[in-house]
This record gives structure tokens, C-alpha cells and sequence, in this order.
């Protein structure tokens, strides 16, 4: 297309624009359901998806990712509305996104860097089943579950007879038609084009099976700026929380933990996005934008949100990859609730249930499966147990035990790796080639790699192939050298990398100081001083 950017022709748009209406289309469901199970109104869920996914959109870290009102952070939600209102809700959400917002001004994003690649095939495995199971209170009876119920399985009256193989049948007919599509053409994303053909169907032929509309209404205006703090009446009846520091602490561990699981699933998804496209997004960036959408979204009377992975694959699955399907999804959402609300709320929950039956199984990392007889022990316990975390807890305390799992498991590793070649110098003097890292995890085992009795005047301990890490490690010398001292005989320190040489320098312990032997061309033997650090 002439004059068009680089990359950006009418049939890419039409590809974005179509990938967008798909995601919105699944959007409406997914945020009616989260606004129950918080236990607000279901325009506060719907204006949620609209603000975040529409700010995130054009500001995020990675083009392609779509963010909204999510099941992870609704079930945190829950016990402030039932005890302080929807009011205190929103001022948690403008808290929520500040505290995003110091993260990613402060850059700590590049923290997601630490999380184990286990970490991540438990987060995706996890969230699949999560959207599995969330699935599955479309087959029972609407109004008869409770929303705050956090089973396993939900716990309303299943669908039978007609209604339920209807169902069964019609989610089955979109998942062949969004399985066969690609076969046939392109030129429309599969999963718009399954709910299209299965709402056309039931629709002409009136089949009585339950509809977006069975959820609730979605019709409403557009979203208005609402400051939740003051006296009086709130958007929905409940009162305005007052701008004190009473309120300032009963929002601020809710602000914490939403902020945390927030940032932990739009950061996991920003990688997960990025494999997907071969191209990688900005974490900082993503953190910033993530607390831009739900400070804003506070002030609109929205329940606020964060990165969704399964509307994400849907995008990314439907050819998304720009900006543009992520606004064009936010969009057509606030279309539908001005203007489109009586035709989306026809549109069959089969449909939809189809079309995310479909994401789970693209989703779930089923090659998971077959590595986990090959891969280390530790590592396939990490994949399990953040799955299973992920289903029975939710994401951040998954992600935090998986990461603190793969840690120990790598201290322990290297705590049982470090030893020592000995050899005599032609001065009668004894060297210990220290390998592997001494650090907190092996300080105990290489204080026992000393013989002091049987060792001779002066021991040498060479670091070339070691690296003093923490002040465990410091300890651990200062308390070889003491009983070398004991024993009326000397220790020095070889082969000191630069950053332990400064490590030790700034503790205290380097009797010599040079700028040679941090480079290894002259080798410098360095006493050490004892004391420092006040005994064991």
C-alpha cells in the first residue's frame, strides 16, 4: 500500500483489525465473570478490560499481548469489597498501579530474568488448567454457583438433558471449526470464525442453549472520571472511602499483593508472547504501562487488571502482532457496551467456551510431558509444582516457591561441587586450589577441606578457579585463617578476581593490597587479617 509504514498494508490491518474483534468478542464473558467473583458490578469488570487492555495496548512492552480484568487478581479482590466496598476497591486499584509504576521507573522487571525456565512451563501448564476449569462453569445453571467459591470446580448446579449435550455439542463444532479454518483459508482468524458460524446456527435455528446474556447485561454508557475518595455516595451506592490514613492502611497490603500478582503474570506473559513472536518486549516498560492503565482505571470506576494470557494467545494465534489488534480489541469492546449489547449478549457461550477449550490445549506445554523423565529430578519437580500451586493457590505464590525451589536446588548444587587440588611449592609451603564458588551454601565445606594439624608453616589458598561471593564466604576464611593462626602458622590468599579482591578489601581482611593480582599477572600472596567479622 502506498505511503503505509513499513510492514503496515491493508491486509495486515484487516488481519489486526479482525484478531482484535475476535479478542473482544472472548473479553466479554471473561470480565462479566471476574466482576462476580469480586463481587462488583459487571460494568466494572467490562471497564476494567476496556482501560487496561486500551492503555497497555498503545503504551505496553510487547505489541500482540492483551491485558484485563483477571480471575488472579478478582479473587484477592473479593474480601476487601465484601468488607469496605467497591469504593475502596478503586482507590486500591489508582494505589495498585503507583506501586507498578515505582517498579518499573526503578527497572525492576529485569528481575523476571531469575525465573527458571521450569518456572515458566509450570506458569504456562498452570494457567492452562486455571482456564480450563474456569470454563466450566458455563455448563451449570446460571445464578445457582457462588462466586467465592475457590474449589477446584465450581460449585452451581450442572446443565443435563438437551441443554448440556447442546453444549457439549456446540463447543465441540467451534473447536472443529477453528481446527479446520486455517485448512481452508486465512483470510479470517479461525476463532472468529467459529463463533461466527455456531452463533449464526443457533441463532436461525433458535436453539435454547444459554447466551452471553444469561451472564448479565452489558449494556452501559461510557466510563466517567470518579475520584473514590471523599464523603457521600459512590458509583454504585456504596460510600466514598475516606481520603485518610486509616484507609491509606487498610487498601495498602491489598495494593501490594495485586500490584505483585500483576506484574508477575504480565511480565511471565511478556515472555511467553515474545518466544511465541522471536521478538522480545520491554519489562520496565511493560511495568509502567501496567501501573499507568490501572491508575487511570481507578478513576473510572474499574476493577483494574493485568497482561491475560489466554486472550494474548488468542491474539498472537490469530495473527496479532502490532499495536493495533490490542486497541482495536479494547474498542470494539466499548462498542459493544454502547452500542452492540443486544447482539453480543445473543452470542452462545459454546462458542466462546470452544474458542478457549482451544486456547488451553495451544497453551498447555504439552512437550512438558515427555522431558519429564529426561530433565534433572529438580527441575521436573519445579514444572509440577508450579502447576499444581498455580491451580490450587495462584500465580505469584506459585511463581515465588518455584523460584526460591530452583534456588536451593542450585545452592545445594554448587555447595556439594567445591574442592581442592594440593600440591608442595619447592619452598616447602602447601597450596589448596580451591574449585567452585564459596559462597553460604558450601562456607562449611571448604572449612573442612583444611588439614591445620598436618599442614606446614605457610598455607597458600589459590582462588583462580573460585570466587568469594557473600559474607558467609568471608566468615568461612576468616575462620581457616584463625585456626591456622592458632596453630602458630600463616594463610595467604592467591589468584583474588577482581571482585573479590575488592569484597575482601572492603571487609577488612587483605593485610596487602594490589592491583596486579586482580588481573592475574603478577601473583600476589595476601595475608589474611583475623577478627574482622567478630568470631563464628
Amino acid at each position: 500500500m502506498t505511503g503505509a509504514p513499513e510492514g503496515l498494508s491493508l491486509g495486515r490491518i484487516k488481519i489486526e483489525l479482525l484478531s482484535g474483534l475476535t479478542v473482544a468478542l472472548a473479553l466479554v464473558p471473561e470480565a462479566v465473570a471476574f466482576a462476580f467473583v469480586a463481587g462488583v458490578h459487571p460494568l466494572v469488570g467490562l471497564y476494567a478490560a476496556f482501560l487496561v487492555g486500551l492503555i497497555t495496548a498503545l503504551i505496553g512492552g510487547r505489541p500482540g499481548m492483551i491485558s484485563g480484568a483477571t480471575g488472579a487478581l478478582a479473587v484477592v479482590m473479593v474480601a476487601l469489597v465484601a468488607q469496605h466496598g467497591v469504593e475502596y476497591l478503586f482507590a486500591t486499584v489508582i494505589l495498585m498501579g503507583i506501586l507498578q509504576i515505582t517498579a518499573g521507573v526503578l527497572r525492576w522487571g529485569k528481575f523476571i530474568r531469575l525465573v527458571p525456565h521450569p518456572v515458566m512451563l509450570g506458569f504456562v501448564n498452570g494457567l492452562a488448567i486455571v482456564i480450563f476449569l474456569a470454563q466450566l462453569s458455563q455448563f451449570q445453571v446460571s445464578g445457582t454457583a457462588d462466586p467465592s467459591h475457590h474449589g477446584l470446580l465450581p460449585d452451581g448446579d450442572w446443565l443435563s438433558g438437551p441443554v448440556l449435550f447442546l453444549m457439549l455439542g456446540l463447543t465441540a463444532l467451534t473447536m472443529a471449526i477453528i481446527w479446520g479454518m486455517p485448512k481452508v483459508t486465512t483470510a479470517i482468524p479461525a476463532p472468529l470464525a467459529g463463533i461466527g458460524i455456531v452463533a449464526i446456527l443457533v441463532i436461525t435455528l433458535g436453539l435454547d442453549v444459554p447466551r452471553v446474556g444469561d451472564l448479565a447485561s452489558i449494556s452501559g454508557g461510557f466510563p466517567s472520571f470518579h475520584v473514590p475518595f471523599g464523603t457521600g455516595e459512590g458509583l454504585y451506592g456504596d460510600l466514598l472511602a475516606p481520603f485518610t490514613m486509616e484507609t491509606f492502611w487498610i487498601i495498602l497490603p491489598y495494593a501490594v499483593i495485586l500490584a505483585a500478582i500483576g506484574l508477575i503474570e504480565s511480565l511471565l506473559t511478556l515472555n511467553l508472547v515474545g518466544e511465541i513472536t522471536g521478538k522480545r518486549g520491554g519489562a520496565s516498560q511493560e511495568c509502567i504501562a501496567q501501573g499507568v492503565a490501572n491508575t487511570v482505571t481507578g478513576f473510572f470506576g474499574g476493577m483494574g487488571g493485568c497482561a491475560m494470557i489466554g486472550q494474548s494467545m488468542i491474539n498472537v494465534k490469530s495473527g496479532g502482532r502490532t499495536r493495533i489488534a490490542g486497541v482495536a480489541a479494547a474498542l470494539f469492546l466499548l462498542a459493544f457496551i454502547l452500542v452492540a449489547s443486544p447482539v453480543i449478549e445473543l452470542i452462545p457461550l459454546a462458542a466462546l467456551v470452544g474458542v478457549m477449550f482451544m486456547v488451553v490445549i495451544g497453551t498447555f506445554a504439552w512437550n512438558s510431558l515427555k522431558i519429564l523423565f529426561r530433565v534433572p529430578r529438580a527441575d521436573a519437580f519445579v514444572i509440577v509444582l508450579v502447576t499444581a500451586v498455580t491451580v490450587y493457590e495462584d500465580l505469584a505464590v506459585a511463581v515465588v516457591v518455584g523460584v526460591i525451589v530452583s534456588a536451593l536446588v542450585y545452592a545445594w548444587g554448587n555447595a556439594t561441587r567445591i574442592w581442592a587440588k594440593t600440591y608442595r611449592t619447592p619452598e616447602g609451603a602447601k597450596v589448596y586450589q580451591v574449585q567452585g564458588p564459596l559462597f553460604f551454601g558450601s562456607a562449611e565445606g571448604f572449612g573442612e577441606m583444611f588439614d591445620v594439624a598436618g599442614d606446614p608453616q605457610l598455607v597458600i589458598v589459590d582462588f583462580e578457579a573460585s570466587r568469594v561471593v557473600d559474607q558467609s564466604a568471608l566468615q568461612a576464611i576468616e575462620a581457616v585463617a584463625g585456626k591456622y593462626e592458632a596453630a602458630g602458622k600463616r594463610l595467604q590468599l592467591r589468584h583474588l578476581s577482581r571482585d573479590c579482591h575488592k569484597l575482601l578489601t572492603r571487609a577488612g581482611h587483605l593485610m596487602v593490597d594490589s592491583d596486579d593480582d586482580p588481573d592475574y599477572e603478577v601473583a600476589v600472596d595476601y595475608g589474611v587479617r583475623t577478627g574482622v567479622l567478630g568470631g563464628h
